[in-house]
């Protein structure tokens, strides 16, 4: 700002107002482009107009412009805060309003989304998608406590930290009954973590590997042979319906064959699904005792 372009003083020889001619001598006047007039008619037909009051900035006031508007010394204040900006620094905003820094960077500053308060220079945030929060707003949905800078899961409008959202959205292993946050398996429509999907017996992974279900229980092709499967009857290998050759059995009294295995200890004939005689703990087709 600066002062205006004109000034005052007392007239000591005869001079007459420029506009209202009464004589000047001895009163005060103001001199304006090379005229004289009294202060009544400067303030009617020459004062520049207050930018902020709208009233005739007078010849006894002090005036401030800037960018071809004026104000007076007093009604040059901050537009928010009312600080006067004398000599102080400024910004002219809309409508002609004039801030002081600290309210212009204040009014500019983005808008926490937790608490819709301005996030100033130095204040600490946390920015997601052209959202951004002070760190200190920036909460789970569920619990409520500070996410900060933390790790978190976003869902619509919503954001979890780490524990609410396994509770909430992860998927839960058969096994164990714990959220599954990364990996795991399904089988059989139920999922699993990779590392209870494993053998009972051996305790090792299955997850990619071949292995057979018993009950609730899962084996691997080793266990399996080893610990569970029957052992045939004929050829004593166990018998492992699903991994080889083998996939019907065939039991009789207390003991199992392979279906290929169940054939005549004479003729060698397969007696899967036909009559059969046992006698001394072997087995012949219905034919060969008769030729014993």
């Amino acid at each position: 700002g600066g002062p205006g372009s004109y000034t005052v003083g007392t007239m000591s020889e005869r001079f007459d107002c420029h506009y209202c001619r009464d004589p000047l001598q001895g009163k005060k006047y103001v001199q304006k482009e090379g005229r004289h007039c009294c202060v009544k008619c400067f303030e009617k037909f020459c004062a520049n107009t207050c930018t902020e009051c709208k009233k005739p900035i007078g010849a006894d006031s002090k005036e401030l412009h800037f960018k071809n508007r004026y104000w007076h010394d007093n009604c040059f204040r901050c537009f928010k805060c009312y600080t006067s900006l004398v000599n102080e620094p400024f910004m002219l905003r809309e409508n002609n309003k004039v801030w002081c820094s600290t309210c212009t960077a204040t009014a500019d500053a983005p808008r926490c989304k937790g608490c819709f308060k301005p996030i100033i220079a130095g204040d600490q945030n946390v920015e997601y998608k052209k959202m951004v929060w002070h760190k200190d707003c920036f909460t789970c949905s569920q619990c409520k406590q500070v996410i900060g800078s933390g790790s978190f899961f976003p869902k619509g409008d919503d954001f979890y930290c780490v524990s609410c959202h396994e509770h909430k959205f992860a998927k839960t292993c058969a096994k164990c009954k714990n959220p599954i946050t990364s990996g795991g398996l399904t089988y059989q429509e139920k999922p699993w973590h990779s590392e209870c999907f494993i053998c009972s017996n051996c305790k090792k992974p299955l997850g990619g590997k071949r292995f057979t279900a018993v009950e609730d229980e899962f084996y691997c092709v080793e266990c399996y042979k080893e610990c569970v499967a029957k052992k045939c009857a004929g050829c004593k290998n166990p018998i492992t319906a699903g991994f080889g050759r083998g996939t019907s059995v065939v039991n009789y009294e207390d003991e199992s064959w392979h279906d290929y295995c169940f054939k005549c200890t004479k003729c060698a004939r397969g007696l899967a699904n036909k009559r059969f005689v046992c006698h001394n703990g072997k087995i012949y087709c219905a034919d060969c005792p008769q030729r014993l």
